[in-house]
């Protein structure tokens, strides 16, 4: 596929990297930008062609050859350039067009319509994605993640296995013996920084994080596996006054008593007259005595969404030695994530990845429903609707030769949700998940397509 990048700053970067690699199928990218170091360093990362120029013209976007291109991703820091950039690029002929905006108001029923008008195929809200993945992980404190497919009928549900958990020690067979048992599928583990696709005899052991599929009505049961409790949250701090924590405080100032501290004073006073049942602090969130005098001991949740990924780890691990029970850090820089997790910061989010994820199934031939790239782990799950004819219909699950760094975890059909198992026979246009690590995730598609 012949995808055109608008932009080479973090996010732009972040794909480029992940879409030229040989776990994706090895696309033709090129990416757009107008600053020539960050070009530089995109080149220095990935397998790209690189274009210099404004990518908001029709020169600029021609010589990058998107009159060809299957893909135009508009990713720019500037949100003005990545609307016309998009809208230019499918006039000369692109197949598919999107744009990251910044603005929420873009979003809203009767306003996206406007901008698919003009040839955007589809828009995306980076900081409005990660206020609703911490609002749900609120509601959700025993996991680290939680994805939905089919409709909400199906998920994916990531914990941390504590010393209290009931499956430590035991094997895959000894915590299910029996398929009709099954009410949910471990899909991985990850082990330090290993992700193991589990067998039989493969054990659970405390700290492991676990990925695991089922039901919607069975993912409190599944939170239980975690020997964590869950938690309702009625008081959260949440340091940066970021669109982020704005977000996140518009949404739940109603229903939870919210302290949000942020440290430019001019900030903090807008933010007072913003959200007027949120209590406002002007602080440096990087003091502990600041911090311990406004309470951080005694909130049920913390959540660090500033600028700076070394800033939110600090004050989250502030947090999580004062005894706060939910700790959520947006941490932006990659390579940060496994410090972040192995001291103790039990939920990270990272735009980067919900961007990725937002994008991911614009780039496969396959019928993809949802992507997610996971946290904590470069594997990602996937959501397929198997086609009529395809090799998944026509012999059971343990005979398709499905790549062993990839696993079915679960499957809807006709509404109702079944756990796979390598007797299962799948039919067309059943909704499958599966977990695949990044050597087997451009060969899954084929088995459904």
């Amino acid at each position: 596929m012949k995808i055109v990048i608008v932009g080479a700053g973090e996010v732009g970067s972040h794909l480029a990297r992940m879409l030229s690699g040989s776990s994706t199928g090895g696309h033709d990218i090129t990416v757009v930008d107008a600053d020539a170091r960050q070009l530089d360093a995109v080149a220095d990362v990935s397998d790209v062609i690189t274009i210099e120029g404004d990518p908001a013209t029709f020169a600029t976007l021609k010589r990058a050859g998107v009159r060809k291109a299957d893909l135009l991703i508009a990713v720019h820091q500037q949100e003005n350039i990545n609307i016309l950039s998009a809208m230019l690029g499918k006039q000369l002929g692109a197949k598919k067009a999107i744009a990251r905006i910044d603005n929420k108001e873009y979003l809203e029923p009767g306003n996206k319509e406007v901008f698919m008008g003009m040839g955007i195929d589809y828009l995306f809200h980076p900081e409005m994605a990660a206020a609703k993945e911490v609002i749900k992980l609120l509601g959700h404190t025993a996991t680290t993640e939680l994805v939905d497919f089919s409709g909400g009928r199906m998920s994916l549900v990531v914990f941390k296995v504590g010393e209290s958990s009931s499956i430590v020690g035991k094997s895959m067979l000894e915590i299910a013996p029996r398929p009709a048992e099954l009410y949910y599928r471990i899909v991985a583990i990850a082990r330090g920084e290993k992700t193991i696709i589990p067998h039989g005899d493969d054990r659970v052991f405390v700290g492991d994080t676990l990925f695991v599929v089922a039901p919607a009505e069975f993912v409190g049961e599944v939170q239980e596996l975690s020997g964590r409790p869950e938690i309702d949250v009625r008081s959260l701090m949440i340091l940066g006054g970021s669109r982020i924590g704005v977000q996140i405080a518009t949404a739940l100032q109603d229903h939870v008593d919210i302290k949000l501290v942020e440290y430019n004073p001019q900030e903090a006073y807008r933010l007072a007259e913003l959200l007027d049942k949120t209590l406002i602090i002007n602080a440096d969130g990087r003091n502990s005595d600041a911090m311990m005098e406004e309470g951080i001991n005694r909130m049920d949740a913390f959540v660090a969404v500033t600028s700076r990924s070394e800033t939110n780890i600090l004050t989250a691990m502030l947090a999580s030695k004062m005894g706060v029970k939910k700790v959520i850090a947006e941490v932006e820089n990659l390579n940060y994530i496994a410090l972040a997790e192995s001291i103790g910061i039990d939920t990270v989010i990272n735009k980067k990845l919900l961007t990725a994820s937002n994008i991911y199934r614009f780039t496969m031939n396959t019928d993809v429903q949802t992507v997610k790239c996971l946290t904590g782990t470069d594997a990602e799950v996937l959501e397929f609707v198997v086609k009529p004819g395809s090799a998944a219909t026509k012999v059971p699950i343990y005979k398709l030769g499905f790549p062993a760094e990839a696993t079915i975890g679960g499957i809807m059909r006709n509404d109702r949700v079944y756990m796979a198992v390598g007797e299962t026979e799948m039919v067309a246009y059943d909704r499958v998940v599966v977990f695949a690590k990044p050597e087997a995730k451009a060969d899954v598609g084929r088995f459904f397509n």
